[in-house]
């Protein structure tokens, strides 16, 4: 099944709302990475006028189609998008689609079971259209008059009666349209150039998942949900095809968060032999590698000398230097794993695509990360995180 996600430049609402990272990953990429995931989809192409969009696009792995101007205004519908990107891709590899997806990037928490739901409706169990739903049971009201009385210009209910109030397993259950992932017999869709023709399957989903970004505010309650809904799922390690760039925090991520104190004031601590060794891995594999730490530390740049690694310490905004840093080196953040254990690292870890925690570090820096060592800061978790990337190709 081909996935159209469309995803044009403007937006007035939230400027640049496709590429704002949540969770360190642009908007669009997120709804790429879930298509890509699903079982039954064999193409993912995003539809787009803006180039910034389209670069996101590509790294995630989708092909791009790029949008006429005339589709790509405020009034232009998605379906137009989807019917464009349909005879875009057939054009360029001679084939049609049974059926076609559309997956929309503002819904930050589509998962790959919400794409493959809405495909499997249409593909194998015979419905022309489906959508994502959740359960809803908010009591809706519109204010003005209603066809019995147009003069009553005060509050009425929608889906219920105002002078009755069933309890909640009285009623019947009202569906939320998530407005995340739409599946359509591609005939019928060409036929009715919409959505929703024919038999339409409702297929359920999370409904504390569903967020729509439209607004500034919805932006950031995206983020804030980011480490109770983007926990690690099973197997979410990182391959070397995931990461372009290696950043590494040093107190508690290369030590055991503890300090050793001479009767002059100096500082040591512990770290550990086998964390050289992936770090001289990951450098041999041709991946930059940098500390950033917060500390003004002599430990830290000897360290960063023994490693012959760059550092970067003594620094309040650790998020505004590794952005400056991955414009200097022409990395993408999304494409950067970045290892933490505190709180001060979360700011990091939401601008970065791979967001690791050491198996120490703090429990709210546990739920953000997308993967989790299983040892501790200082005891080799870095050498297992070059594992990861590595895998076979660590020892060469």
């Amino acid at each position: 099944m081909l996935a159209v996600i469309p995803a044009r430049g403007g937006s007035k609402g939230v400027p640049g709302k496709n590429t704002a990272p949540v969770g360190g990953v642009p908007l669009v990429a997120r709804a790429v990475r879930e298509c890509l995931a699903a079982l039954l989809v064999t193409d993912v192409v995003v539809s787009t006028d803006d180039d910034a969009v389209a670069a996101a696009a590509r790294r995630a792995g989708a092909e791009v189609v790029a949008r006429p101007a005339e589709i790509a205004g405020d009034t232009a519908t998605s379906e137009s998008a989807v019917l464009h990107a349909m005879d875009a891709h057939e054009a360029r590899h001679g084939t049609a689609p049974d059926a076609v997806l559309l997956v929309q990037c503002t819904s930050p928490f589509l998962t790959r079971e919400d794409v493959d739901g809405v495909a499997a409706a249409v593909l194998q169990e015979g419905a022309d259209t489906a959508l994502t739903v959740a359960p809803f049971h908010g009591f809706l009201w519109r204010d003005g008059g209603t066809a019995a009385d147009p003069a009553d210009d005060g509050g009425h209910g929608v889906n219920h009666d105002k002078s009755h109030r069933p309890r909640r397993q009285d009623r019947p259950q009202d569906l939320l349209e998530t407005g995340a992932a739409y599946a359509m017999r591609a005939d019928g869709f060409r036929e009715h150039r919409h959505r929703f023709f024919g038999r339409t399957a409702l297929v359920r989903t999370d409904p504390a998942r569903v967020l729509e970004v439209d607004e500034p505010a919805d932006l950031d309650r995206a983020r804030a949900l980011v480490p109770l809904l983007d926990g690690p799922r099973p197997g979410s390690l990182p391959a070397r095809d995931d990461v372009d760039a290696v950043v590494l925090d040093f107190d508690g991520t290369q030590t055991d968060d503890r300090v050793l104190i001479d009767s002059d004031g100096r500082e040591q601590v512990t770290v550990h032999r086998g964390d050289g060794y992936g770090i001289a891995a990951l450098r041999r594999a041709g991946l930059p590698v940098l500390i950033l730490s917060t500390e003004t530390n002599p430990v830290v740049a000897a360290r960063a000398r023994k490693l012959k690694l760059p550092v970067i310490h003594g620094v309040d905004r650790k998020d505004l230097a590794l952005k400056q840093w991955c414009e200097q080196e022409g990395v993408a953040p999304e494409r950067v794993l970045y290892v933490g254990n505190d709180v001060n690292d979360l700011p990091c870890f939401d601008l970065v695509g791979w967001p690791v925690a050491v198996a120490s570090a703090h429990d709210v820096v546990r739920a953000a990360a997308r993967s989790v060592t299983s040892v501790p800061g200082g005891h080799g978790a870095i050498r297992e995180i070059a594992s990861w990337i590595l895998g076979k190709d660590l020892n060469q």
